[in-house]
């Protein structure tokens, strides 16, 4: 006889088992029928007599009274030292109760994690009135190489011989209302950089009858250098820098990067950085022209640049 004493019956099981019962077997043989101990078929036979099908649903194991739990009034007091921002140690000297409890507590009111403290800031969504209000410009650092890597042809053989190639640094640009974005693949992310993207955005959008007036980008040391504010100065552009360690405020330039990643730079398999350098504005032209955008509806940035359809036909070609 295969009896698990410790065998857990699913609600079809334990509807099986009285219905063995009610056919008139004996408790014993419905036990070594189903392999559990006898004590669980009076278990449930005893249920089910008291409630019916309900006495046959499961139960919370939580027991009835909880004698060691802390007092109710000491909890709230640990939390409200923890809302004071002190912590464990300080909580537990204070309320005679160990760290472990004030772990618990904390734990339990979600309130174990400093961030939990705080309430998460609600998300600010903003779109400029025009295009050229406002631009977002950022950078991301991408590895060149000169062969594609282990991950693309499961050859590991050699992969150290193609290492050190170094990086590029890939400057991205995007109007805050018409979502019309550029980029250029440079060598770094220095001040000299960056002022000559900025030139060449600039003028880029001016292609479009569009006039930047503004231009917002995070703290990068290139963009608190002194030419770069000389070069916003020269082409009459207000800089706006982001708070530090708060990158959702430039967040349309953050999404741009994710999506150039995600259909230009990982989206196949380059021969060499120098290839996927040269399908960069391949990708631009589709994104600006033929992608629908999500941020704007669904509607493609070109159709939201403010040009004539004579003006976007000349362009196009």
């Amino acid at each position: 006889m295969n009896v698990h004493k410790n065998a857990r019956l699913t609600p079809r099981g334990r509807e099986l088992l009285i219905s063995r019962l009610k056919r008139g077997e004996h408790p014993q043989d419905v036990a070594t029928a189903m392999g559990v101990s006898a004590s669980t078929v009076y278990k449930w036979r005893r249920r089910h007599r008291a409630e019916g099908v309900g006495g046959l649903r499961d139960r919370s194991s939580r027991p009835n009274a909880s004698p060691a739990r802390t007092a109710d009034g000491i909890e709230a007091r640990v939390v409200a030292l923890r809302k004071e921002r002190r912590i464990y140690h300080r909580i537990a000297a204070e309320t005679g109760v160990s760290r472990a409890t004030v772990g618990r507590i904390l734990t339990r009111h979600g309130l174990n994690r400093w961030r939990d403290l705080d309430p998460a800031e609600p998300v600010r969504r903003y779109e400029r009135a025009r295009p050229g209000e406002m631009i977002h410009i950022d950078i991301k650092k991408l590895g060149r190489f000169n062969q594609p890597g282990h991950r693309i042809t499961g050859d590991r053989s050699g992969q150290s011989n193609s290492r050190g190639v170094g990086w590029e640094y890939v400057h991205v640009c995007i109007d805050d209302h018409s979502r019309l974005g550029c980029a250029d693949v440079m060598l770094d992310e220095k001040k000299e950089s960056a002022v000559a993207f900025l030139q060449a955005a600039v003028a880029w959008y001016a292609r479009f009858d569009i006039t930047v007036e503004r231009v917002m980008t995070d703290n990068g040391s290139c963009y608190r250098s002194y030419a770069f504010r000389d070069a916003c100065k020269r082409l009459g552009l207000k800089h706006i820098r982001t708070k530090p360690y708060t990158p959702k405020t430039n967040g349309k330039a953050e999404r741009f990067i994710q999506s150039s990643l995600r259909e230009w730079a990982y989206a196949r398999a380059y021969r060499t950085s120098d290839q996927r350098k040269q399908e960069l504005p391949y990708w631009l032209h589709h994104y600006n022209w033929h992608r629908p955008h999500a941020g704007i509806k669904g509607k493609t940035p070109i159709s939201r640049s403010g040009l004539d359809v004579n003006n976007v036909m000349r362009l196009h070609i």
